[in-house]
């Protein structure tokens, strides 16, 4: 199996070189495009327990896509719902726990669970659950802006702003807690953050899709009254 990144860096797709009898499993509704002798399942995410787990709990989508190459192999083409950047992470017998919206693929023996985030995760995102996916293959995640890769060595700690994580190894130990001091918690706009102690890996995103909706929503509706129109007659 061969992958390539293209569209870097702000509107990345993914594009899988499958050989006969090769598969991906991919969230429903990434498929962009299929090229060659390809055959496609849809089915629930893990069974239908889990699928609806997943559904209701982490907010992923209810099923998934199985592309498998036959004979003559083919190319499945991906592209995530936001823009920005594709990662591959491998999986050797150990997980990666990944935030919602962020899981695209995977490929291998690999299987899912669901993490329970604490009740702090409600408060700062609306989200109580993560998604662990572990085994034998490879996940692909994506991000809103670009995707950092930061190594920490045993002991060594990092305080990261809630919206910016996209997944975390395993091997890491993290919680999660308010940003400061009641002045820092709600005048700093970092509200929530995530204690992070190597060893592991962590992944970061460059952007966070609140700050677009806050910017966004600047525009329309009764925010509009705060700009100006300007109209020249001849």
């Amino acid at each position: 199996m061969r992958f390539e990144v293209v569209g870097e860096p702000a509107y990345t797709a993914l594009k899988v070189y499958l050989e006969g009898g090769e598969s991906i499993t991919a969230e429903s509704g990434a498929m962009m495009a299929l090229e060659g002798d390809m055959e496609v399942e849809t089915h629930t995410a893990g069974g239908v327990l889990k699928g609806l787990m997943r559904r209701v709990l982490a907010g992923e989508t209810l099923f998934m896509n199985t592309f498998k190459a036959g004979p003559g192999g083919g190319i499945v083409w991906l592209a995530p719902s936001s823009p920005g950047h594709v990662e591959h992470i491998g999986l050797m017998d150990e997980g990666v726990i990944i935030q919602d919206m962020s899981f695209l693929a995977y490929h291998g023996d690999v299987n899912h669970e669901i993490i329970w985030r604490g009740l702090r995760g409600m408060v700062s995102e609306g989200d109580l659950f993560w998604l662990r996916v572990y085994g034998h293959g490879g996940v692909w995640v994506n991000s809103y802006g670009y995707i950092l890769e930061r190594e920490l060595k045993p002991g060594e700690e990092i305080t990261i702003d809630n919206f910016h994580i996209v997944a975390l190894s395993d091997e890491v130990e993290w919680r999660v807690r308010t940003f400061g001091g009641l002045k820092s918690f709600f005048f700093g706009g970092e509200g929530f953050v995530v204690d992070v102690k190597g060893p592991g890996r962590v992944y970061l995103q460059t952007r966070t899709l609140p700050e677009l909706a806050y910017l966004i929503r600047r525009f329309i509706g009764g925010e509009r009254s705060k700009g100006f129109r300007f109209t020249i007659s001849i």
